[in-house]
């Protein structure tokens, strides 16, 4: 035991994708080696509360009829008062204190705001403990949809075109955020909370009439939102990580996203096993198609200044790539797309937890 890394994984929080981070924590404690690794589950609830969780993978299962979520123990989990530190305690519903030692790297599984967006990673930098995944910085700019497409547009990388209004724009002059998204946009558009994942409250505009329910289903998610004009092309996903040891970030063999009966790949389709939707990986591209999509996404990994992993989207035309957006926390759920491309690339599952562990774990 003496010998083991100790890994504290982190799921649950305060956002719309509760549920999935914790089907995620469900597929880790499942795979993770436990030859290797002992694993203190420490559960966050929808109301931000640290609890000590069960080491029970299938308490986590992704079950359309039942998702999984964090409920509130009565345990509290407390993180080291200093850098000096390492050591977790935990308060038990009874109110006894008791030690769970000294914590070697944080496996923070989180998804959306208050977990993916570089909230969690600065409580992490301030008490000095290391963590998967990228950084405070990278974090944010990976979350936030415009500011993502700014710095990808900079850095020379194709993205979609886009207008970002904010909740005060809009109740203040609807109309005229209409007609200047209009003169500037081709529908069909996406209507898209800025910071928010998994497709949860994105609506699809075909005609600008619809603008006004999509903003309402947008803004309840953030008060920035995003109208993105749509594009035209194929679906492709590749997963990034990090090179060991100062090394050049690695890039996955491609994964596609075919429609066949649905407007665009929802919350329903990616979690739910809704119908409409075929994941091909790899996806078949050319030798050269995949080697530039690889390129790209190691350039974008690069612009935003990323860590350990992330999955980058785009869209395939005909005039070439473009980039939808950057994961820094993809779903990572056996059957999810990043672990899906890495697998096909030649990992197994337990051997990307691995990898992402070890390059925590770097100095």
């Amino acid at each position: 035991m003496a010998n083991k890394t100790v890994v504290a994984l982190l799921f649950g929080g305060r956002s719309s994708e509760h549920s999935i981070s914790c089907a995620t924590a469900g597929g880790v404690l499942k795979a993770i080696d436990r030859s290797r690794y002992e694993v203190v589950p420490i559960g966050i609830t929808r109301d931000g509360a640290f609890v000590l969780e069960d080491d029970d993978a299938s308490k986590f299962t992704l079950d359309p009829a039942n998702l999984p979520s964090v409920v509130d123990n009565g345990t509290r989990v407390h993180w080291p008062e200093s850098a000096l530190s390492r050591e977790l305690t935990v308060t038990d519903a009874r109110g006894a204190v008791r030690s769970l030692g000294a914590v070697d790297v944080v496996f923070p599984i989180l998804h959306g705001p208050y977990g993916e967006d570089g909230t969690i990673q600065g409580l992490l930098e301030l008490v000095g403990l290391p963590y998967v995944g990228a950084g405070v910085l990278a974090s944010a700019l990976g979350m936030d949809k415009h500011f993502t497409k700014t710095v990808l547009q900079q850095a020379g990388i194709e993205v979609a075109p886009w207008r970002t209004v904010t909740a005060r724009e809009w109740a203040a002059a609807p109309a005229e955020v209409e007609a200047v998204a209009a003169a500037a946009l081709t529908l069909p558009v996406f209507v898209k909370p800025a910071r928010a994942g998994s497709s949860v409250g994105v609506s699809k505009v075909k005609q600008w009439s619809e603008l006004c329910a999509a903003m309402t289903v947008a803004l309840a998610e953030d008060n920035r939102v995003l109208i993105e004009e749509g594009i035209v092309g194929r679906e492709v996903e590749c997963g990034v990580l990090q090179g060991r040891a100062g090394a050049a970030p690695r890039a996955s063999v491609a994964g596609e996203i075919v429609m066949t009966a649905r407007e665009f790949y929802d919350f329903e389709a990616k979690y739910l096993d809704a119908p409409g939707i075929d994941l091909v990986c790899p996806a078949v591209l050319t030798a050269d198609e995949l080697a530039e999509m690889q390129s790209l996404a190691v350039r974008a990994f690069a612009a935003i200044g990323c860590e350990g992993l992330a999955r980058v989207d785009f869209f395939l035309t005909p005039s070439g790539f473009v980039v939808n957006e950057i994961n820094t926390m993809p779903g990572f759920t056996p059957i999810s797309m990043f672990p899906t491309c890495w697998i096909a690339s030649g990992l197994t599952y337990p051997e990307i937890i691995d990898e992402l562990i070890t390059l925590a774990l770097e100095v």
